[in-house]
């Protein structure tokens, strides 16, 4: 498992504008989508990134990403740390040859979270959250339990481990192609709340993430945007114990048409 080391990134360390955080509980859920009900959702200049699953279905992708922050701090201000949970809604885009994310949106377990809306006007929601990661001494997963309400919705995901990697998951040629697309995109836009854009990059190690099994995985928020039917089964599920992430801000302002 990752330790929480600065050293991990693979690029600079972070600057003084950055936040740096370890986090627990990592997991990607993923459901796959109608590209042409994703590429309603985007501004111009971003295309919906295209998959064809093994059945031969061509689809988007559209993923929560759940996890706990511990030792969540600005690099200005290192004394000050924050615990608390948080989801990151994203679809996985192309503008232009470039691979990245689009967020609509983030929920965060702390009412540290005006602090995004309000110099940023990112469009974060407080949340509140029920959890359970229950990983063993190798860092493979029991059981992993992630509930939130906010005002992105209810969000559910019950899931079991099974000490499986991830490897080639279906719509992908290879392990290396899932991982390049699920698991580090390094640049991400968002839709700020005033209506302009912007842009930020994330830098983190590489993510040993294993299969998980879901019983729940319900994400409202993808159900409201038209993406996800009530029900629907997610595409998969890939969970970790523990990784080392720094964000690259604050957010610069990009024209996306």
């Amino acid at each position: 498992m990752a330790s929480n080391s600065s050293a991990l990134v693979t690029s600079p360390g972070p600057r003084l504008t950055d936040v740096v955080s370890t986090l627990l509980g990592f997991g990607i859920t993923t459901f796959a989508v109608p590209l042409d009900a994703l590429a309603k959702l985007l501004p111009p200049a971003l295309t919906p990134e295209e998959f064809t699953l093994d059945g031969g279905e061509r689809v988007g992708f559209v993923s929560a990403v759940t996890f706990r922050n511990t030792d969540f701090y600005v690099g200005f201000a290192p004394f000050v740390r924050l615990v608390a949970e948080q989801t990151n809604f994203r679809a996985y885009v192309r503008r232009g040859d470039e691979r990245a994310v689009y967020f609509f949106g983030t929920t965060l377990g702390s009412r540290f979270v005006f602090m995004p809306r309000t110099f940023w006007r990112l469009p974060w929601h407080y949340g509140r959250h029920e959890t359970t990661f229950d990983f063993d001494a190798e860092g493979r997963c029991r059981t992993y339990r992630f509930v939130a309400t906010s005002g992105h919705g209810e969000q559910r995901i019950e899931a079991r481990g099974t000490g499986v990697p991830m490897g080639r998951l279906d719509g992908f040629d290879d392990e290396a192609s899932t991982s390049r697309v699920l698991t580090h995109p390094t640049v991400g836009y968002v839709r700020r709340l005033d209506g302009r854009y912007a842009t930020y990059g994330v830098d983190h190690a590489a993510l040993p993430l294993e299969r998980a099994e879901a019983s729940v995985a319900r994400i409202e928020l993808f159900e409201r945007l038209g993406l996800v039917a009530p029900g629907a089964a997610p595409h998969s599920v890939l969970v970790m114990a523990r990784t080392f992430f720094v964000v690259r801000l604050p957010p610069h302002h990009v024209d996306l048409g």
